[in-house]
């Protein structure tokens, strides 16, 4: 037996062994997930149960190195983990921006100190994250924001505000983009800061969107110290940290297109709308419409697995993260879509019983956001065109 396959073998004796059955059914979105913290929320309490058992062992971040916390384990040891843990239907034992985005920039950029102090919290669950990145003048044209981070000796004062900040009212650190110096280019006066959302002087508010509920808040900074030892990388070098880190962003963002969850959107189409005499969904277009998205998910899926595969533990995927990006979320609109069409007038309920509480319309609504959080759609085809294609500027 290779050391491969008897990794396999004592991985798939250990899933079976401390995997909850509870934690073997499909995930829901919003509160059915785990996201950790200083005040963990939970729905079972299997699911703090499953993140610790994980945490314990690195295979939250697996492909992170032992010393920070992580499992240590090679490209083929994270599919096999992968690949067990889909086997039995196990869920992701920890959702995490810290796991997702800025571990990653900490572990290219961070000091020694830094990554010894934050990388096996996150690891572990302990502290829950959340990104300062857009302002409400600088959302697309993110150098060109405000927020300011005054140099007073052995700390910073930072002031200004931040929006679209995803769960800011429940994250317990941030980190955030400010501005360091306004006598260069935009783009080189921005510095990355780490700091506790529980510090003197942070606020937030949340935001609500039209789906009746949001985890977006617009966050407040007065006079908030942020000693120097939270600066990740130099001064000014924010700038090269932020684009590294969005990579990671919107590879994490490219899953929606992945995320069905449950039932099946054909077996779902034919329970309701039935068949016709040859045992096919009695409605051609339809029929048509969903075998192409499983298709395109299908082909997306694989892609993505074979990208992610070549690249190293760590690296990101540059500027093919924008072509996952794009195509993802495009993925996932059209799957709330047809979702709408395959529960018909039912899907239009707003309250009442009729599917969940009107969460298909809901759900189909906040869909639409996904073109535009982690950078628009037409941000990415920008950047596909200049840095995948090469295409020339405008002249």
């Amino acid at each position: 037996m290779s050391d491969l396959e008897t990794f396999r073998a004592e991985t798939r004796r250990w899933l079976e062994a401390n995997c909850p059955n509870s934690m073997r059914t499909p995930e829901l979105a919003g509160s059915d997930v785990y996201w950790g913290g200083r005040k963990p929320e939970y729905k079972h309490p299997d699911q703090k149960v499953w993140a610790q058992r994980m945490g314990e062992r690195g295979w939250t971040a697996p492909q992170w190195p032992v010393e920070y916390g992580g499992g240590g384990l090679d490209r083929e040891q994270v599919r096999g983990l992968r690949q067990e843990m889909s086997r039995i239907g196990a869920r992701n034992p920890l959702h995490s921006f810290g796991i997702s985005m800025l571990g990653p920039a900490l572990l290219k950029y961070g000091n020694e100190a830094q990554k010894r102090e934050h990388l096996p919290k996150i690891v572990r669950g302990e502290i829950r994250w959340c990104q300062g990145y857009s302002e409400p003048g600088a959302g697309s044209d993110l150098a060109s924001l405000q927020t300011r981070a005054e140099d007073k000796g052995d700390h910073y004062l930072v002031n200004g505000s931040k929006i679209w900040t995803s769960f800011a009212d429940r994250a317990d650190w941030i980190f955030c983009l400010t501005r360091t110096d306004n006598s260069g280019p935009k783009h080189q006066g921005i510095s990355f800061l780490l700091f506790d959302m529980a510090s003197p002087g942070v606020s937030t508010k949340p935001i609500a969107l039209i789906s009746g509920s949001s985890p977006f808040c617009e966050t407040f900074f007065d006079d908030v110290k942020v000693p120097k030892q939270n600066l990740v990388g130099e001064e000014g070098m924010g700038w090269t940290i932020a684009k590294y880190l969005l990579t990671h962003e919107r590879e994490m963002i490219s899953g929606f297109g992945l995320a069905g969850g449950g039932k099946s959107l054909s077996r779902e189409a034919v329970e309701v709308i039935g068949t016709d005499p040859a045992g096919r969904l009695d409605d051609t277009v339809l029929r048509q419409q969903l075998a192409q998205l499983e298709l395109d998910a299908m082909v997306f899926g694989y892609t993505m697995t074979r990208v992610g595969d070549e690249a190293r533990a760590g690296q990101g995927l540059g500027a093919a993260s924008s072509i996952f990006k794009y195509y993802g979320t495009e993925l996932n609109k059209r799957r709330k879509e047809l979702l709408m069409c395959v529960r018909g007038e039912h899907a239009l309920a707003w309250e009442g019983e009729d599917y969940q509480h009107g969460k298909t319309a809901r759900d189909w609504l906040r869909s639409k956001g996904n073109s535009i959080e982690g950078g628009t759609s037409e941000i990415q085809l920008n950047i596909i065109a200049k840095r995948v294609l090469g295409l020339p500027g405008q002249s």
